[in-house]
């Protein structure tokens, strides 16, 4: 017999024994529940009416098994607080087992200067509440079903007209894919690449091993590409079927794709039938020129350009999106599924948040308090650190610090020792990268809330060289 308790409003599971009749049989299930821990100690068990109606058996005899398991010390039973597990097994041993050793964690360290996290405290809560309520307010029923696995039409239609006025992205609704982020994009893209014969990749010499990574998984291989003072050069990507660039502010190192290199891969994909796969990052924010538009823009039939909240709202939100070639769209759709796996109400919530202007709003907001952290960096480094520069900053939420030749090592090992968490650019340098290798620090001068943004700062100074 089993049984589960619903008047109480919460369920429990008891498979009391066929022998020794319906009482013995009851008394030995919720012993053996409290003994095995599956019951803790301190919960609240249903009233005698409310078990014996689920069970299907008389009142007096759950009233008598409470009884004798309060007598035998597993259960409590007071005026007002009803019946509970009591505290610890009774029948356990007189002296307690020694405790086992504590396990050893690894310290958190004091200040987190680790690029690709923007301040998770200014997540703007308030606003994104107000836009939870009026999304949850006017969504038709049929919102919170399964849904278009490109995602929610409102979003679609909202990111769309985003794009376009903000970066230059030449968006349709119909093309454009919701996805849980850049590496979910990612994932899709290799499978949907793999089965349409590309067998290569090129990507950067400096960029996220997690990417590299995602590709591979999906039978690709990621040659890097040359990279020297005009940045990356992906001009000639040999036999690759694809290239992943970060050309408005590449990743880490800070330099826009140069305009004649834009023009190149361009037309390389034009003439091989190639895609350029633009991982638009951080284009929010960009502080000393007018914005870098979107290379999606120059050919949408050749580039797929892929974008999240990560930057601009927060990693957890998991909400990203690619605009497609139209002739990619469907494909790509096909590879996520029958079904929408991103959240319906994250989705029509960041859609009102961009309808409202909300977004709009915050992003200017964020643009000005980084761009006030970045000219503190800067200016703190030039004066206690003159021998290092300060690159790449005309955008992000990132800056690289070079230091002199043969001392990024021992500035790292440094910063570990005071608590400051921080990359030295060689932890984002691709291993098969013929670029001659640089000494620099990759500062998430983002990360911080504002509140420890002072003390990290200061942390950095102390280990610079």
């Amino acid at each position: 017999m089993a049984g589960s308790w619903a008047t109480s409003g919460v369920d429990l599971h008891l498979e009391p024994s066929g022998t020794g009749g319906v009482r013995r049989g009851l008394t030995d299930a919720l012993r053996d529940a409290v003994r095995s821990g599956r019951l803790a100690p301190g919960t609240r068990l249903p009233s005698s009416r409310a078990l014996a109606a689920d069970l299907g058996i008389a009142r007096n005899t759950v009233t008598e098994v409470y009884a004798d398991l309060v007598a035998e010390g597993w259960l409590t039973a007071r005026q007002g607080s009803g019946t509970r597990v009591a505290p610890g097994d009774p029948h356990g041993p007189a002296a307690p087992a020694a405790p086992a050793p504590p396990r050893r964690t690894p310290a958190l360290p004091r200040h987190d200067l680790v690029p690709g996290t923007p301040d998770l405290a200014a997540f703007p809560r308030t606003e994104w509440l107000k836009a939870t309520r009026r999304a949850l307010a006017t969504a038709p029923f049929h919102a919170l079903g399964y849904g278009d696995p490109r995602g929610r039409p409102e979003l679609r239609t909202a990111l769309a007209g985003y794009l376009a006025r903000a970066r230059g992205v030449r968006a349709d609704p119909d093309t454009l894919v919701i996805t849980a982020g850049f590496s979910h994009a990612l994932t899709l893209l290799g499978k949907v690449l793999r089965a349409r014969g590309v067998r290569t990749v090129a990507v950067e010499s400096y960029g996220l091993d997690v990417h590299w990574a995602l590709l591979r998984a999906a039978g690709l291989a990621t040659p890097p590409l040359p990279y020297d003072d005009l940045g990356t050069d992906p001009g000639d990507p040999g036999g690759a079927g694809a290239v992943l660039l970060t050309p408005a502010h590449q990743f880490p190192m800070g330099t826009p794709l140069h305009p004649d290199r834009r023009a190149a891969v361009v037309a390389w994909a034009r003439r091989t039938g190639g895609l350029v796969l633009e991982d638009d990052y951080d284009g929010e924010f960009r502080y000393d020129r007018q914005p870098v538009g979107a290379l999606q823009g120059l050919a949408p039939d050749r580039v797929v350009y892929l974008g999240t909240a990560s930057k601009s709202l927060a990693p957890g939100l998991r909400l990203g999106w690619m605009v497609l070639p139209p002739a990619l769209a469907a494909e790509v759709t096909a590879a996520k599924g029958r079904a929408d796996t991103v959240g319906a109400l994250e989705q029509l919530t960041l859609a009102e948040f961009l309808a409202s202007g909300a977004y709009d709003r915050h992003v200017r907001s964020s643009r000005l308090r980084y761009r006030r952290r970045r000219d503190a960096l800067a200016a703190a480094v030039t004066a206690r650190a003159p021998e290092v520069h300060v690159t790449g900053i005309a955008a992000g939420l990132h800056a690289v610090l070079r230091l002199p030749p043969g001392t990024e090592e021992s500035v790292v090992q440094a910063a570990a020792w005071q608590g400051l968490a921080l990359h030295g650019l060689s932890f984002h340098r691709h291993p098969q990268a013929v670029t001659a290798p640089l000494d620099a620090l990759v500062v998430g001068y983002g990360t911080p809330p504002d509140s420890a943004w002072a003390g990290a700062l200061e942390a950095l100074c102390r280990v610079l060289p």
